[in-house]
């Protein structure tokens, strides 16, 4: 299942008013040109951040202790990090001796972000008796997801084409992690072709609460979903890397087949974000993940699509090819179920049709549009020399024949 994350950030709109102009010029003439105490305030806090942020990097506790909040350094020290900063956005309250401030943090994972990930995070602070600002609590700012550390210590392991990193996890199990991301990364490019990172980050919570707090969302809603991948649609090359979030819970019951399809499904969505765009349906991008996921494992349609091939014996073939809210994890599992089998069988059968290479010339042809009216009737057009229309009717036939 696809993130689709906008840029995890906001749109500001930025004005200034005669009035604050003129304000500022008088306090610069009353103050012979001194800084205002929020000022001061503000400056310090960024040093603060600084400071904080070297002490990272540089991996010394110490330094780090002494900006406050030590706990923080002990989560944070597995991760692999090429880049760490913070940029203060706002602070709060600092006429007294607390203040809180909102920060923005950038971080890179060494050898797979080629562009930062952001975060807005709260900051508690403290002004001590030296007149220097001190961490006391760092958390996720307000309506934004966790970041791994806030949950536990991190433990990492890389693998020939991976990262994972895990809170609540044995180094054996984020080692098994890796060799199932290992064999995706070669399916999916086998697939797809070469041209995206073919490295991907893995995040193993300890359980589906720290998944959802992952998402920022309630547990309800990843219940028996077994992973989900974020990222930023229609992203650039230059972009964050994709995260690749699992649900221990619902994917520790599969079985080794399982598993590896799963990885495979979600890693197919790393691949092809760059070519997934607002214009692309979701039994595109989720049927060309399971098409991909199951392409080499000789699996029937009949196997592989149970729920669908149930409903086909029962003559209850579909009309349509499933509407994105086919895909939303709060209905029913069964149909949700159908929904996915629906998209892979309509990848599948363009491949078996028109061959692998029109599959993809297909759904970077569908991404390339840009929006969604007009996507799909003009790459199926354009690509495969079809209709709508007929298209359905071919995929109808197809479910009847390879499910029947």
């Amino acid at each position: 299942m696809a993130g689709r994350r906008r840029a995890w950030g906001g749109w500001r709109v930025r004005g200034v008013a005669l009035w604050l102009l003129l304000g500022a010029l008088v306090s610069l003439v009353a103050c012979g040109g001194g800084r205002s105490a929020t000022d001061t305030a503000s400056v310090d806090v960024q040093r603060l951040l600084d400071r904080r942020a070297a002490a990272v990097l540089a991996g010394d506790a110490p330094a780090y202790a002494r900006t406050g909040a030590p706990a923080e350094f002990t989560r944070l020290r597995a991760l692999p990090l090429a880049a760490w900063s913070y940029r203060l956005i706002a602070l709060h309250g600092t006429d007294g001796d607390e203040a809180t401030a909102d920060v923005e943090l950038s971080y890179r994972v060494d050898g797979i972000d080629k562009a930062p990930v952001k975060a807005g995070r709260r900051l508690s602070l403290t002004g001590r008796d030296d007149g220097r600002w001190y961490v006391d609590k760092d958390e996720p700012a307000r309506k934004t997801g966790q970041q791994l550390w806030d949950q536990g210590t991190v433990q990492a392991v890389r693998g020939t084409h991976s990262v994972v990193l895990g809170v609540g996890q044995s180094p054996e199990s984020l080692r098994r992690y890796a060799g199932l991301a290992d064999r995706a990364v070669p399916a999916v490019t086998d697939a797809w072709g070469g041209s995206w990172t073919k490295r991907v980050v893995v995040l193993v919570p300890k359980s589906l609460d720290g998944m959802a707090g992952l998402l920022g969302s309630p547990a309800s809603a990843y219940r028996g979903i077994a992973a989900v991948t974020t990222g930023e649609v229609g992203g650039s090359a230059k972009a964050p890397a994709d995260r690749i979030i699992v649900n221990p819970e619902a994917y520790g019951v599969l079985g080794d087949f399982g598993k590896q399809v799963v990885l495979t499904h979600e890693t197919t969505h790393v691949a092809t974000r760059t070519a997934t765009t607002a214009a692309t349906p979701l039994w595109l991008s989720e049927g060309y993940a399971d098409w991909v996921g199951y392409r080499s494992t000789g699996r029937t349609a009949v196997q592989a699509a149970p729920e669908l091939a149930r409903a086909v014996a029962a003559g209850e073939v579909p009309t349509a090819l499933p509407e994105d809210k086919d895909f939303g994890f709060g209905g029913d599992a069964a149909k949700l179920a159908q929904a996915y089998e629906g998209g892979w069988l309509a990848c599948r059968m363009v491949a078996d049709r028109w061959g692998e290479v029109r599959l993809d010339e297909f759904y970077r042809a569908v991404g390339a549009h840009g929006e969604r009216a007009g996507a799909v009737e003009g790459a199926l057009g354009k690509v495969l020399g079809t209709t709508p229309a007929e298209f359905t009717a071919l995929w109808r036939e197809y479910l009847r024949d390879q499910l029947g």
